[in-house]
């Protein structure tokens, strides 16, 4: 029988290599029973990565979904409080019209107009609201603001009413002025006719945002408010019963049409619940796939260890081994 022999030389590189593998062995072993996940994807799916693309695929798509359901939120939430900052103001300010009016005080008056004024520039930044450079009633155009400046519409709304004397004449300016069509289009909603695309929530689910600064409602009570801005306007010089019934007329406007801006609201929170409930929906089926992967990627500790174990007596071995034969001489053998 023939007996087969290697080098010093050879034998050195033998060991070494097994030593180096050895370790590395032992490093993927600990580094599994740490973290409790496969550090060999081949080997532990057997490879067969198909239910572990189609995990990461779900968790990739539901990652947009979450993103996209932030920003509506985002966008939503501050949609309503630019909302009840308007409602807010144009209640206050009815109430507070129909007061000087009852009052028959011209300074009243005067002073209530002014602040009327004041107020529509207050409504018009409300409606100018922006989140992230983006502004929120433009429709499509997100880049501009949808409302000319305060003064600017006013200022127009100044020439189009002078000369009236009477409240049906000033009521018939502002109510062509304001009406789809009219110069409220052109001179003071620079905003896009198109509002933006449904926000996708889900797999067939999406949320439509398609409020803008040109809706009914907000004509109707930037209307009234102008028409209390306008009342005791100098260049005007409206007489003291026609600011007295303009003060009034304004005032009740502001306090009894504001239904169709509370449906505007409330279809908003409805749109608001819908985003709530699809960003719990997202969060659990994240949550769902989270755990499927890492059972998929799961190795089991109890193997791991006998495994690590079996590797750390290899290595002694072999360290025993080297030690024996580092002391191997010539004379010894002698």
């Amino acid at each position: 029988m023939s007996l087969t022999t290697i080098g010093d030389l050879a034998q050195s590189y033998l060991m070494r290599r097994q030593n180096t593998d050895l370790k590395s062995q032992m490093n993927t072993l600990v580094q599994e029973l740490s973290s409790g996940r496969t550090a060999d994807l081949a080997r532990h799916l057997s490879g067969s990565y198909s239910y572990l693309a189609d995990v990461d695929r779900n968790l990739s798509l539901l990652e947009g979904y979450d993103s996209a359901t932030n920003e509506a939120k985002l966008y939503t939430q501050t949609m309503q409080d630019a909302l009840e900052g308007f409602q807010t103001v144009v209640s206050d300010l009815g109430l507070a019209l129909m007061s000087s009016a009852q009052s028959n005080l011209p300074q009243a008056v005067s002073t209530t107009s002014t602040r009327a004024r004041d107020d529509f520039g207050a409504l018009i930044g409300r409606l100018n609201t922006t989140v992230g450079g983006r502004s929120l009633f433009a429709g499509i155009d997100t880049d501009m603001a949808p409302m000319a400046k305060a003064d600017d519409i006013l200022s127009a709304l100044q020439t189009a009413v002078s000369g009236e004397t009477t409240l049906a004449g000033v009521e018939a300016v502002l109510d062509t002025w304001f009406a789809p069509g009219g110069d409220f289009d052109t001179l003071a909603y620079e905003g896009a006719t198109t509002s933006l695309s449904p926000i996708a929530l889900g797999a067939g689910e999406t949320v439509t945002l398609d409020l803008r600064a040109d809706a009914d409602a907000f004509r109707t009570l930037l209307k009234h408010t102008a028409m209390g801005a306008l009342a005791s306007d100098p260049v005007l010089g409206f007489d003291r019963n026609l600011q007295l019934e303009l003060a009034r007329t304004a005032g009740e406007g502001l306090t009894f049409e504001q239904h169709a801006l509370t449906e505007i609201r409330a279809d908003l929170g409805y749109a608001q619940a819908r985003i709530e409930e699809s960003g719990i929906r997202i969060s659990a089926e994240r949550t769902s796939f989270q755990m499927a992967r890492t059972e998929l990627l799961a190795v089991d500790p109890y193997e791991t260890v006998t495994r690590l174990e079996d590797v750390q007596f290899q290595l002694e071995g072999l360290y025993t081994m080297t030690a024996r034969l580092s002391r191997l001489s010539l004379a010894d053998y002698l």
